[in-house]
């Protein structure tokens, strides 16, 4: 399905509800993601919601819809596409940078967002002094962010790509595989990332500098919960976020938004496995 935004129309992904009367939420993903990230938390809510997955501004099939991008945009657009079904106070959650524009879309739409669940994401750190936010991004973004500036003869030479990303190797699935193919736009022998360059780089620096995105979490007035990762965007052992960091920027037990750990998670299995799906969606019925 497709919602009208500022500049075009916003593709979204549609997982219907099975229940009568069930509710429905809004489901964000990564920086350079797409709404088919959300996979496995679908079927494992199994109809019990409805899930609404936007392709973000400059991704997958919105990839053609224009700038000007920045979280606050992409904030705007899942106001608009909340708006534009008539849903009245949602759910939100987010994953990644999806996190820092759920959490943004709830300060500037406070009327649109009942709850919101951020996952591994909507908390930043000061950069360390002497380091650009380009050399945090390659940093963190790895992998990932080189993609975008490859080509691929085709199909299989892009899920060779993803197979050997160190975080998903050991769990390759049929979703993931979907999830990645659908990431994929142009015609063999030159197939890209459909991820536009100026969107990532855009959206990027405001995770890392932007003061509206970075304060939003701080400034919820609707409730909260973050999971978070014990192992990172690699599966190295220190993952984006542990208590004493989050304690640091002032998320402890005084901030009304509650955090926790899901335990053997990293930065993508958090969504895709076992555990971290299943924390999602308990976290997303309320049980």
């Amino acid at each position: 399905m497709a919602v009208p935004v500022p500049g075009g129309e916003l593709a979204v992904l549609r997982w219907p509800a099975t229940v009568p009367g069930a509710p429905t939420v809004i489901a964000v993903h990564g920086i350079t993601a797409n709404g088919l990230a959300w996979f496995e938390v679908a079927r494992r809510l199994a109809g019990r919601v409805t899930l609404l997955a936007p392709d973000l501004r400059g991704r997958g099939a919105s990839h053609t819809l224009a700038g000007p991008y920045g979280l606050a945009r992409h904030a705007d657009d899942v106001a608009a596409l909340i708006t534009a079904l008539d849903l009245g106070p949602t759910v939100v959650v987010g994953h990644s940078m999806g996190a820092w524009v759920t959490a943004l879309t709830a300060v500037r739409h406070p009327e649109l967002v009942s709850r919101v669940l951020l996952v591994d994401g909507a908390v930043s750190f000061p950069l360390p002094e002497g380091v650009s936010e380009d050399e945090v991004l390659a940093a963190v973004l790895g992998p990932a962010l080189a993609r975008l500036s490859m080509t691929f003869p085709d199909r299989q030479a892009y899920r060779e790509f993803w197979q050997r990303h160190p975080a998903l190797a050991a769990g390759w699935s049929a979703g993931i595989d979907a999830y990645t193919q659908h990431d994929l736009v142009g015609s063999e022998p030159e197939l890209r990332s459909s991820c536009v360059l100026a969107a990532v780089e855009t959206d990027g620096a405001q995770v890392l500098l932007d003061q509206e995105a970075i304060g939003a979490i701080h400034r919820l007035r609707c409730p909260g919960e973050l999971l978070w990762a014990e192992r990172g965007l690699l599966d190295e052992p220190q993952g984006l976020y542990d208590e004493k960091r989050l304690a640091a920027v002032g998320l402890d037990h005084d901030h009304p938004v509650t955090a926790s750990p899901v335990s053997g998670t990293n930065h993508y299995s958090i969504l895709w496995g076992e555990a971290g799906a299943e924390a999602v969606v308990r976290s997303l019925l309320g049980s």
